[in-house]
């Protein structure tokens, strides 16, 4: 089975209290098993500026689901937590990411692991070295190394 990093964030409702009942909801699910979690960070927004801080987390477990059926399970918990996709970048009640997943590379419209945007958000790469400090990419680069040219966006909270 391989293991998978998931990033989770938030800003609207009660980010951190949403961030855990996710957790929760995540660990629930068919195929899927919980190994470790990040603290939660507090960041400044990503893309469009003008919203609220954002609360982001990640998660590391290991998943009998492909990476199409896991996608579909962390959309689904999205819309369940009162996700609606109006705005690129837009305040949401819970988005999801799938960062990692094993040792796998893939690009499509809908799907790209790893993320397209891992290496330029600390308020993802610090989570996930937390839980992972000598994690590689699937290319074998150590993760570690992007973080000191990675622009700030965690607020000291």
């Amino acid at each position: 089975m391989p293991i998978s990093y998931l990033g989770l964030g938030s800003n609207l409702g009660s980010p951190e209290r949403l961030l855990r009942l996710a957790v929760k909801s995540i660990s629930r699910l068919s195929g899927c098993y919980f190994l470790h979690c990040s603290p939660i960070y507090r960041s400044i927004p990503w893309g469009v500026r003008s919203q609220p801080d954002y609360w982001n987390m990640v998660l590391e477990i290991n998943t009998r689901l492909t990476p199409w059926l896991l996608l579909k399970q962390c959309q689904n918990i999205e819309k369940q937590f009162g996700r609606v996709r109006k705005k690129r970048w837009g305040p949401r009640t819970l988005d999801i990411d799938i960062l990692l997943y094993g040792h796998l590379t893939m690009k499509s419209t809908k799907l790209t692991i790893p993320h397209p945007h891992l290496l330029k958000r600390d308020f993802v790469l610090k989570p996930l070295l937390n839980i992972a400090p000598d994690l590689r990419l699937p290319n074998g680069e150590k993760i570690s190394q992007f973080l000191p040219t990675c622009p700030l966006h965690i607020r000291k909270s």
